[in-house]
């Protein structure tokens, strides 16, 4: 099977090995151990210009000594897919070094019947999972031949398919060697996004659509599937991994029904640019890490 090169490297990151390095280094260098060790974190995807130093704080918050296996899950943003997909490749390249690909998990998960195989050229389109490779390398290098990767697209899932991808995910993370990265944005306000919902008492846009994001953020922090689902029905807020973070929701309420305590926290929220007019766009960022009581 092939490799899934590292198709956004030089465009949305770089890919000179040591520039990169200094760059990932130096993010990870300024943020504090705030909630740890992780279990799953939530960062985002844009280019490392725009977000590599939000991400920072949920990469932070991970113990790599204790990794073993680390699932991204990220939303398809170019094909429609109704479930979940895997990919058709052994090892994701990045700048750094290779990941390999958990094929003793693929095999169980494809098992269910519930997963289908995505094309590398889908697989190499896609930036929601490229995006969080090369933070994974970096946090991981010092056990970079101890882990392998379980990379998982996530489709435009009805609520009730979320529950079920929630249910058969559940397991692992209640597995204290595993990582889950949910790969995710937050608002895409602006025409160009055909988004533009504007409540005028948090003040000018951007306070509106900080406002708005924090109150999906509260929904998650609550590990609350069902409100963050009614809030998204509510305001239809164009958080493009939505998909993910309520599958990861799912299984959290999974475990915790079964005496599982966790703690999910926001540590860094940011946006691409202030909006004050009709005319202004922004993307919003956030970094979240869930822990075990």
């Amino acid at each position: 099977m092939p490799f899934r090169k590292a198709s956004h490297a030089g465009t949305w990151y770089s890919n000179n090995v040591k520039e990169l390095g200094r760059q990932l280094d130096g993010w990870l260098q300024v943020v504090s151990v705030a909630h740890r060790p992780a279990r799953a974190i939530i960062a985002p995807h844009a280019g490392y210009s725009y977000c590599g130093a939000c991400a920072a704080f949920a990469y932070k918050q991970v113990d790599p000594s204790a990794v073993k296996r680390i699932f991204v899950l990220g939303p398809s943003h170019n094909v429609w897919l109704p479930g979940c997909a895997l990919s058709s490749t052994t090892k994701y390249c990045t700048p750094f070094y290779d990941l390999t690909i958990d094929s003793l998990v693929y095999s169980e998960l494809e098992a269910t019947g519930q997963f289908e195989r995505m094309s590398v050229k889908v697989d190499e389109d896609e930036h929601s999972l490229e995006m969080h490779l090369p933070y994974i390398a970096r946090v991981m290098e010092e056990y970079k031949d101890s882990f392998t990767i379980v990379p998982i697209m996530i489709g435009s899932l009805t609520v009730e398919r979320e529950a079920t991808y929630g249910q058969l995910l559940a397991p692992y993370l209640a597995d204290p060697n595993n990582l889950f990265v949910v790969s995710s944005d937050f608002c895409h306000w602006g025409q160009r996004f055909r988004y533009t919902y504007h409540d005028q008492k948090y003040g000018q846009i951007f306070q509106s659509v900080e406002a708005l994001d924090k109150m999906g953020m509260d929904c998650i922090e609550d590990l609350n599937p069902n409100a963050f689902s009614d809030y998204l029905k509510k305001y239809d807020n164009t958080i493009c991994g939505r998909h993910p973070i309520a599958v990861l929701l799912q299984a959290a309420s999974v475990l915790e029904k079964k005496g599982n305590r966790m703690s999910l926290k926001f540590l860094k929220y940011a946006q691409s640019d202030q909006c004050f007019t009709m005319s202004d766009s922004s993307v919003s960022y956030a970094s979240a890490s869930l822990t075990f009581i």
